[in-house]
């Protein structure tokens, strides 16, 4: 498995903005080799909240053909020279190899 995270940290109260608009239908959900996307929030700092998006595949040769797919890019050439909004202070991205999973008696 092949998992891709994105740090979305926001100015307070606007992480909605950010979860609408991963939460959205789009081009990568019927993606061969996508398992799922997980948008979460964590509220905990007085200063800013953070959106997490969680993206599993199936393998990094899925996420890969997503990434050279013409959805993806054009996706990427409409949002082109448009100014982020003010409230984002600061995003990441990274992608992981999946080594080892436990699976608890609720996910049996």
């Amino acid at each position: 498995m092949f998992i891709q995270t994105r740090s979305v940290v926001v100015e307070k109260g606007n992480a909605e903005q950010v979860v609408e608009r991963f939460s959205k239908e789009g081009a990568i959900d019927s993606r061969e080799g996508l398992i799922d996307v997980s948008v979460m929030v964590n509220r905990s700092k007085k200063e800013n909240e953070e959106v997490l998006i969680l993206i599993r595949w199936e393998s990094e040769e899925a996420w890969k053909n997503w990434e050279k797919s013409e959805e993806h890019i054009q996706g990427h050439r409409q949002n082109r020279g448009q100014p982020k909004p003010e409230y984002i202070i600061s995003t990441s991205v990274n992608s992981y190899e999946l080594k080892k999973r436990k699976i608890g008696k609720a996910g049996q």
